[in-house]
């Protein structure tokens, strides 16, 4: 890969006005062969994998930000679904095998580690039922482990028994952690569609089919792309278009520069980069401001959605041109807590439950970071997260719900998660029942579409 001196100078403009970093380096391992009957030796297997794979990674990422000036944010892991590595294992194993895994991204220095997982779009494994029972406990007494499951695909329609299900873990791990504002849910995410390349927590995890150990890299630029919308004055939407997918096109040259740079130091294969516009808390770094800045007053007004769905074309046209290897989630998140524009039309009340989820069958990934009361029903989170792989479903797209009823709280108060988690207003969930429908339980059938071949 050639870079000018001219690209060099813009990427330096970029990082010290508008916030261009690397968001996240993130080392996928494969576990597959760690697998042993007795949980005690599958969890020393696999603290000693990662420790040899992944104890220069934090060391890597710091030399390649001295050596090129780029900013990474995060260094991460993740790994194949736990699910399928622990054989036979109980509830208690899979809680011991979280805490070996946090004992792990505790010495190599990583601040996430992504796998505790289950697939099970079409029905469960003694393991997967196993692990499912352990999420609440093993999220509320690790720091780094993060945990996601995948309860619907386009091939096999919506396992609705494992919605239900996830609906009540959610609540069971909010009570647990209810004394950090049911933190344990920001590490959980409920998936339709899940990518087995993504590197971006808290859904990652190291899909069967990828190799041995891989970096995968995460992206992000609101600050360049809202930047270069708000220069845009008098520009047609077709034109706004061509100038995000420019920018899409600069922010994944230098994450490509960064992932092969640091695969080649590791030794490791380079996977992916996805290229998601993943906020933060930061002044600046919203993606909220992005579509303010193409003309709509507040996120969450009528516009808003097309604009959402212009920006994420947009970027992975730009990424997609720069680079053969975007994977991933690429386009746009839209997490509530970590974006200061969502926060602000959240506690406005212009931002909805409702226009969240139409927003979601256009952006990347789905529901993320949304505060609700902390009294809501078990029911009524089963019934948003089956609206929420429905659109996944229907249109063959990857969404998510990652969703915290904080305990004790209510609409108009605000959770604290801090870090890049940030701080999300909790906001009103309809009051009608969705019981009877999430206790029928079974599979909603895959659509047609679920039968090209």
């Amino acid at each position: 890969m050639t870079i000018s001196s001219d690209e060099i100078l813009e990427t330096i403009e970029m990082i010290e006005r508008e916030c261009l970093d690397v968001r996240t380096v993130t080392m996928g391992i494969s576990l597959l062969d760690c697998s042993h009957p007795d949980v005690g030796v599958a969890g020393k297997n696999i603290l000693a994998k990662i420790e040899r794979l992944a104890g220069k990674l934090g060391a890597t990422a710091r030399g390649i930000e001295m050596d090129y000036g780029i900013p990474i944010i995060n260094t991460r892991i993740s790994i194949t679904p736990i699910s399928q590595v622990v054989a036979g294992g109980d509830k208690a194993g899979f809680v011991h095998i979280a805490d070996c895994l946090d004992e792990a991204a505790r010495r190599v220095g990583v601040n996430f580690i992504g796998g505790f997982s289950a697939l099970v779009q079409k029905g469960f494994t003694h393991q997967d039922r196993a692990l499912i029972e352990a999420i609440p406990e093993a999220l509320s007494r690790t720091e780094r482990v993060c945990s996601s499951v995948n309860v619907a695909s386009t091939r096999a329609g919506i396992n609705m028994d494992a919605v239900k299900i996830m609906g009540q873990v959610i609540k069971e791990t909010a009570r647990l952690t209810s004394d950090r504002d049911g933190l344990g849910c920001a590490k959980l995410v409920v998936f339709a569609n899940a990518v087995d390349d993504n590197p971006f927590m808290a859904g990652a995890f190291h899909g069967v089919g990828e190799p041995e150990c891989v970096v995968n890299i995460g992206v992000s630029g609101p600050g360049v792309v809202r930047a270069a919308v708000a220069d845009a004055r008098g520009k047609n939407l077709g034109e706004i278009a061509a100038i995000i997918k420019k920018v899409g096109f600069k922010i994944t040259r230098m994450g490509e520069l960064v992932g092969r740079e640091i695969s080649k130091r590791l030794n490791v294969e380079f996977g992916i980069l996805d290229v998601s516009l993943a906020p933060t808390p930061a002044v600046g770094d919203s993606v909220a401001e992005i579509l303010e800045a193409m003309g709509i007053e507040r996120v969450g007004a009528p516009g808003s959605t097309a604009a959402l769905a212009l920006l994420n074309d947009a970027m992975k046209k730009g990424g997609a041109f720069a680079s053969s290897y975007v994977g991933g989630l690429s386009g746009a998140f839209i997490p509530v807590s970590e974006d200061q524009g969502m926060i602000r039309a959240a506690r406005e009340g212009v931002l909805s439950l409702d226009k969240l989820e139409a927003m979601t069958s256009v952006c990347s990934v789905g529901l993320d970071m949304v505060a609700i009361p902390g009294e809501t029903p078990a029911e009524t989170i089963s019934a948003i997260i089956a609206d929420e792989a429905a659109i996944g479903v229907i249109n063959n797209k990857t969404t998510a719900v990652r969703i915290i009823p904080v305990p004790g709280k209510t609409v108009g108060d605000t959770a604290h998660f801090g870090g890049l988690l940030g701080e999300a207003p909790v906001i009103p969930v309809s009051k009608l029942s969705s019981k009877e429908f999430i206790d029928r339980g079974g599979r909603i059938p895959a659509p047609i579409q679920g039968m090209k071949n």
